[in-house]
């Protein structure tokens, strides 16, 4: 085919649907191909699909003359990775970012500017490890979060802006933060040398919670898992993987496309649970946080009855799971929200403009077996009273489970009315059966 014949339209449909590579190399064909492969309108489109750039910029943020230079200077920065990976990193914070960005603006606001890669080998010279190559990629595009040197308390209100996030219950708070690689630097070595393991250990704390609760996560530099603490971590060393061990590969081989540590499988997977909705923002006098607590089936149960709606889900809470305890290995944080349908409260076809809890009933199981069948008075010393419209009544609660598996399910007893001046018979409204399970990705 004589290409020089060709029309202009015709030959950029054509590089279109080539590779950049494939498109750089049609270039040396001829003068044409040259000039129709150097428009910048194609180059955009690379940067497009491959690096979700709507903008000429560099790796630094700083603009470029053009896409093409622009595409030349990203490749060139990340030379010594597999551009698969990259673009997979990069696509991996764009999500996140992005989903930051929309909801919860002040936690994008503490993500800092990726590192170089000559901060990268130093750190590991001080470290004396070899990062898994997805996790440095992730480093060079974001270096972790700002953390203020004051840790949160739930009584002090503080920050809870963490990009993993975090649960409550009673006065136990998580909000977990992703450190920056100086904190890396500077954590890893008294925290390895506190829980007791050897200084040649390949284990380093890339994330923790920023509160009065322990919780620190480990990434094996070996082997690309990562590791959360029980509250066996500072007497025994005991730690549970956060990912699917089958799902990594290939951490430290820069050859091939098929590279995937716990770190980036961790985050893809927190991106699309935030995405999906799974897990959204809760705030709390005032306060704004990512809360753990699964929002939508099959992990989080909802039952309307008589007009009272209440949802309900739980959480593994790793940092007290106790491996040892054969009667309390794993521990679950549960989380209940109730509230009253804009109706009110329905009984009989007779319409009520309130209700009051009075009493509970739980069934807790570990497998299918009963472990604990009771009632009792309140939730957590309080009798919530629910009015149409209103926010959700929120608490949550915690339970240890001898396996890894369970439900709970159950009903509260409310009263139409209020307690001090009851309208009508007490009813019964279900919580409908909610799982307890050790999850495959631990947050």
């Amino acid at each position: 085919m004589d290409l020089e014949t060709v029309g202009g339209l015709v030959l950029h449909t054509i590089l279109s649907n080539l590779t950049p590579k494939d498109t750089a190399i049609a270039a040396c064909v001829s003068n044409k191909l040259k000039s129709s492969a150097s428009e910048d309108i194609l180059w955009s489109k690379f940067c497009s699909q491959e690096l979700d750039l709507n903008e000429p910029i560099d790796p630094l943020g700083n603009p470029t003359p053009s896409f093409k230079a622009c595409y030349q200077a990203w490749r060139e920065a990340f030379s010594m990775y597999p551009w698969p990976l990259v673009m997979r990193v990069k696509k991996c914070w764009g999500r996140l970012k992005n989903w930051l960005s929309i909801n919860f603006p002040e936690a994008e606001a503490t993500l800092r500017k990726g590192v170089s890669e000559v901060e990268i080998q130093e750190s590991e010279r001080i470290l004396k490890v070899k990062l898994p190559l997805p996790t440095r990629i992730l480093y060079r595009f974001c270096d972790g979060q700002e953390i203020n040197a004051k840790k949160s308390s739930g009584s002090a209100g503080g920050s809870l802006l963490g990009l993993i996030g975090g649960y409550s219950y009673y006065s136990h708070l998580v909000n977990v933060f992703l450190l920056p690689l100086n904190e890396v630097v500077s954590n890893t070595k008294p925290i390895i040398r506190q829980i007791g393991f050897s200084s040649r250990s390949k284990y380093i704390v890339v994330a923790f919670s920023h509160t009065e609760t322990e919780k620190f996560f480990f990434l094996n530099c070996t082997t690309g898992q990562l590791h959360v603490g029980t509250v066996n971590l500072a007497t025994e060393g005991e730690m549970i993987p956060c990912v699917p061990n089958a799902l990594i590969s290939s951490v430290h081989d820069s050859n091939g496309d098929q590279q995937q540590d716990a770190m980036l499988l961790w985050l893809e997977e927190h991106a699309r649970r935030l995405e999906n909705g799974m897990i959204k923002l809760r705030e709390e006098r005032g306060t704004r946080s990512i809360s753990l607590f699964p929002e939508e089936p099959p992990f989080c149960s909802t039952a309307i009855t008589n007009g009272v709606k209440v949802r309900a889900s739980a959480v593994f809470v790793p940092e007290i799971a106790d491996l040892q305890n054969e009667n309390a290995k794993y521990t679950f944080s549960y989380s209940i929200r109730m509230s009253l349908q804009r109706e009110g409260c329905v009984i009989n076809g007779i319409p009520f403009s309130s209700c009051q809890l009075n009493w509970r009933h739980w069934i807790i199981r570990a497998n299918d077996h009963v472990e604990s069948d009771f009632n009792a008075e309140a939730v957590i010393g309080k009798y919530p009273l629910l009015l149409p419209g209103e926010r959700e009544f929120v608490y949550e609660s915690c339970t240890p489970l001898p396996t890894s598996l369970g439900s709970i399910e159950g009903s509260f007893t409310f009263v139409p009315g209020r307690l001090a001046d009851p309208k009508g018979a007490p009813f019964e409204v279900e919580v409908a059966r909610f799982p307890l399970q050790l999850p495959d990705y631990i947050f």
